[in-house]
């Protein structure tokens, strides 16, 4: 089964490198853009080498499961631009469902499941992740922002040695393709990215996305090096924040950190 563009996307004009394998789709993304490249474009693969996911981490993709790379260029600041991973999320977690749902409906042995999005940036079923995601940006000599947004969903796998516990598609009985992830994620990204306009509608990508959080309204554990910050998930702000009340009732704001469900001893048990 070929790689295909879903209709939105295709009818768009979007573009579409899809390799049989290759090291990092992200990498193949940047290196359109410094070579000139302009039109939105996806690189795809079912096989990824050298992938990497959030803060460096190495996010390899075996034979069959989904690595997918967006490339877009925005007159925006990187702040801005930094949020469209929240439009990111929405829309794969909305193409996860769908396939979910046509799956089940081709066999009665194929499972609907429940996603939910963990700030910032994964997708979690039953509690193990799913989906990992990791957004690039770099000037353009014009002056306008090249980003990257690179999607790992795992679809028959799912990757070994990982601190936290991870599962895949055909774990969680979906009877689904790479092929099918993909061509629902194109359509659903068309229009989130449209929905997000340029970071003028993160309002409502903010409000989908917080539909779908995981732990929203728990107690979580923030861990940013060797610190760890712990409170109630309340929300996220407008510029991506996630936002958590601590026992003293102060409302906090945080950057970025990873994120684990429950006290500072949860976030301390996965050192």
């Amino acid at each position: 089964m070929a790689f295909t563009l879903g209709p939105k996307a295709r009818a768009a004009g979007v573009g579409l490198k899809v390799f049989d394998e290759t090291g990092s789709t992200n990498a193949d993304a940047m290196a359109y853009a410094r070579a000139g490249g302009r039109t939105p474009c996806w690189f795809v693969t079912t096989m990824q080498t050298a992938g990497r996911g959030r803060r460096n981490r190495v996010w390899v993709a075996p034979r069959g499961n989904l690595a997918s790379s967006v490339f877009e260029s925005f007159n925006v600041t990187p702040a801005v631009a930094a949020t469209l991973g929240f439009a990111a999320g929405v829309a794969l977690e909305k193409a996860l469902r769908e396939v979910s749902v046509e799956a089940a409906m081709r066999s009665p042995n194929s499972a609907a499941n429940d996603y939910r999005l963990k700030w910032p940036n994964d997708i979690l079923a039953g509690g193990s992740k799913l989906v990992g995601m990791n957004l690039e940006a770099e000037t353009l000599p014009d002056g306008r922002l090249a980003v990257v947004v690179g999607m790992g969903t795992n679809v028959v796998a799912a990757p070994e040695g990982l601190p936290t516990a991870v599962t895949c598609l055909s774990q969680l009985g979906v009877s689904a393709s790479a092929e099918d992830v993909f061509a629902a994620l194109s359509d659903s990204w068309h229009e989130m990215r449209g929905i997000w306009d340029d970071g003028r509608g993160f309002a409502k990508i903010r409000d989908l996305w917080l539909d779908r959080a995981a732990g929203l309204g728990q107690t979580v554990s923030i861990r940013s090096g060797s610190s760890v910050v712990s409170g109630i998930f309340d929300t996220i702000d407008e510029t991506g924040c996630m936002v958590l009340i601590t026992s003293d009732r102060r409302r906090i704001p945080i950057a970025a950190g990873d994120v684990y469900f429950g006290d500072a001893a949860s976030a301390k048990a996965a050192d």
